[in-house]
């Protein structure tokens, strides 16, 4: 068990103090902190800290595969760790965005491979070829876009804006209210030209204004999101793509699994989020980035229906010692993603002492209070914002807490 130093990723739209308070730093930080990865990406590797220094944790998978990964992941996943942990603070909104399947992000990546797109590259969509299903959960209340909104209700809330520009795409839906009308109506708005759209973003953003003054009703939400995004991405087709899609808010604990294919945007928000280890994204609006409209649409996933926000299920597992009932403190998020589980640990008084179970790397992080982390002989301090890695061949953990309350999130490989 040796303690794990996350590497830190400065975006645009991070925040200057939430990943800073989480790791007792001064606030406000210098640039804006959007990520904290702790894994083995070789875009930016975790360093593992020993006595002599630090060293990559790619380096340290590579000299010892088999006692780091363990038997049993290396012919699942080859010598990589399959998944990768990270802090997200979004202090602005996240651009409108997909991940492919498996099958497609193996073709793609062969594709543009074949074709010289150098990897660098600002229109390269395939940086690996895997799939990128990924889990979020909310450290504060989180806010997000997730997944098309039912059709019906997407034709109430458009005609509920009043706006006359807004008529002929309403019909596009209203005729066909299934995925191949919001196929349609997404692909028309995102490809409309700039004439087009500089008449009807405007028509519908005041067709939002006024709906907002005038209304106490069901859509607010999402038309105030809908608002906020255009002033952040002012002419972008994305805020019109926004109103197609479900506003999910998070509280804390509460976690949100996004499969292949799912449009999606992290608004605002603190959180610990856990993805297989790739970094394949399509884009489809509220950027200046790159969007490869065709092959967004070939990976996005058009089925409308209510967003699933994930609760954690209560888990005995191998992982109760000391005092506390069997499973108190335990809270494991079930998803079919096999490349990760993520479990919750929760110390009180009815909780002081528990159990990180062995098999497979692992990867903790404390989040909240402090605990102690012992593992055969090896001993940690694991204070709120610090993170450990545990190698295959090493022992269960054994936590404690040192504070009234505390917790920790355990990351391996999914079963």
């Amino acid at each position: 068990m040796r303690e794990l130093e996350g590497a830190l990723r400065s975006y645009a739209w991070g925040s200057r103090t939430a990943i800073a308070e989480l790791r007792g730093l001064a606030t406000p930080s210098n640039h804006p902190e959007a990520e904290l990865w702790l894994g083995a990406h070789p875009g930016d590797p975790a360093r593992v800290i020993t006595e002599s220094g630090s060293e990559s944790l790619l380096e340290v998978l590579h000299r010892e595969p088999e006692r780091e990964l363990g038997r049993e992941n290396l012919d699942a996943f080859g010598e990589r760790l399959p998944f990768l942990l990270k802090l997200l603070a979004a202090e602005e909104p996240l651009s409108l965005q997909a991940h492919p399947s498996a099958v497609q992000a193996d073709e793609g990546f062969r594709r543009e491979n074949a074709l010289g797109v150098p990897m660098e590259s600002p229109i390269r969509n395939y940086k690996d070829g895997s799939h990128k299903p990924e889990l979020v959960v909310a450290l504060s209340r989180f806010e997000a876009l997730a997944g098309f909104r039912e059709p019906t209700r997407t034709v109430k809330l458009l005609r509920a804006l009043a706006v006359d520009e807004l008529e002929p795409y309403i019909g596009l839906l209203e005729g066909q209210p299934d995925s191949d009308g919001l196929r349609a109506l997404f692909t028309t708005w995102i490809t409309l030209p700039s004439t087009v759209l500089g008449t009807l973003l405007p028509a519908v953003l005041a067709g939002c204004i006024t709906y907002v003054a005038h209304h106490d009703a069901e859509f607010v939400t999402e038309i105030r999101t809908a608002l906020e995004l255009s002033e952040a991405y002012p002419g972008d087709a994305g805020v019109l793509a926004a109103l197609l899609l479900n506003r999910v808010t998070l509280e804390p604990g509460q976690g949100l699994f996004l499969a292949a294919g799912n449009l999606h945007a992290y608004l605002h928000g603190l959180a610990v989020e856990i993805m297989a280890n790739s970094d394949n994204v399509l884009r489809g609006g509220l950027t200046p980035k790159h969007v490869d409209v065709p092959e967004l649409l070939r990976v996005l996933d058009f089925v409308g229906a209510d967003i699933e926000v994930l609760d954690p299920a209560p888990s005995s597992g191998s992982g109760q010692s000391g005092s506390g009932q069997s499973g108190s403190g335990r809270y494991e998020y079930v998803t079919p993603a096999p490349e990760f589980r993520l479990t919750r640990l929760e110390f009180d008084s009815n909780a002081t002492d528990l159990v990180v179970e062995a098999g497979g790397p692992r990867i903790l992080i404390c989040t909240d209070g402090a605990v102690t982390a012992t593992c055969g002989a090896d001993t940690l301090d694991l204070d709120r914002g610090r993170a450990a890695w545990i190698a295959a061949d090493e022992p269960v953990v054994h936590l404690t807490t040192r504070t009234p309350t505390a917790q920790v999130f355990s990351a391996v490989v999914g079963r």
